[in-house]
């Protein structure tokens, strides 16, 4: 079995150690935390505690996975890159698009696989929509509409847009078939500390004509989370909440004459998407296949995040 360092055992990084451990590809994990490190210890006592990266970089291990801070992201996915190691990195990639697309450059030059966190595409409804968009039932794919919006956790390092919205980048992308951004338009609020927005709106438009409009708030009364598809036959929407998907047949004829032929709700599995995105990592290990969600699709996210935060600047 192919294994893994999992480097940072925090919030999200320990349920990746704990994925990793339940499919027996667990090789050590790494946290510079001391309490942490006691903690994985204690959970995980027959696995190598490590609280120096470059000792994870001289180790034989095939592989690191990267649950730390997006601002270390670049330089330890690069080393660990540089070391001949396979890297997963969580989302966001990068920070910056040309950091990105030199992570992407160099696992492409050196036959490196590097994948990226982006968890929506992997869950099951999500993968369901794919393929029922690729069966052109829906008809021609126009418009994405996402909504990720809760009281959440607010931070002081980033904001609701580089939190939240790069689980939601990567699903619009993938829905749309992936195409080159054109143009992007952002407008967000700074209600709770003064440069970091907690409501943003951001309106993309991709070559070819096909739009996309992204709304994300951690300042929110109400949890919704949600992705609709408007195709010019059918409209699809995925309701994150309740983990239901719901085809509505209906549209406007070339006579602007509003049609309904009511609606249904497929069956989509329920599995795990952070079981089925651990296991697409190892799989990719040993077939050196292209992840789904590979550096290219990490950098094609990083880059609309870039674009709409330079506009959110000013």
């Amino acid at each position: 079995m192919t294994q893994v360092i999992v480097v940072g055992a925090g919030n999200w990084g320990k349920n990746l150690v704990r994925n990793f451990d339940e499919l027996a590809a667990l090789a050590g994990v790494a946290e510079v935390n001391p309490e942490l490190r006691g903690k994985i210890s204690t959970a995980y006592p027959e696995v190598p505690i490590y609280q120096d990266y470059q000792t994870v970089l001289e180790s034989e291990v095939q592989a690191v996975v990267l649950a730390t801070p997006a601002p270390t992201h670049f330089h330890l996915a690069l080393a660990a890159l540089e070391a001949g190691k396979d890297v997963f990195v969580e989302k966001p990639m990068t920070l910056r698009t040309a950091e990105a697309r030199h992570l992407a450059d160099y696992a492409a030059a050196h036959s490196r696989i590097l994948m990226v966190g982006h968890l929506l595409l992997y869950q099951p409804a999500i993968a369901w929509m794919r393929e029922y968009l690729a069966s052109g039932k829906a008809g021609k794919v126009l418009h994405v509409a996402t909504v990720r919006l809760k009281l959440g956790k607010v931070r002081r390092e980033e904001n609701v847009w580089w939190s939240f919205a790069p689980h939601d980048v990567s699903v619009v992308l993938d829905l749309l078939g992936n195409p080159q951004i054109q143009q992007v338009q952002a407008q967000g609020q700074a209600i709770l500390q003064p440069g970091i927005e907690d409501n943003v709106h951001v309106d993309l438009e991709f070559v070819g004509g096909q739009t996309a409009h992204l709304h994300c708030s951690w300042y929110w009364p109400q949890l919704q989370r949600s992705t609709v598809v408007i195709g010019s036959e059918q409209m699809l929407v995925y309701d994150e909440v309740s983990q239901t998907v719901t085809v509505y047949q209906k549209g406007v004829d070339e006579q602007l004459n509003n049609r309904d032929q009511g609606s249904w709700c497929p069956e989509v599995a329920t599995s795990t998407p952070l079981k089925i995105e651990c296991e697409h990592f190892l799989d990719c290990l040993k077939t050196r296949e292209s992840p789904r969600s590979d550096g290219w699709n990490g950098v094609a996210v990083v880059e609309i995040l870039e674009k709409a935060q330079e506009l959110l600047d000013g």
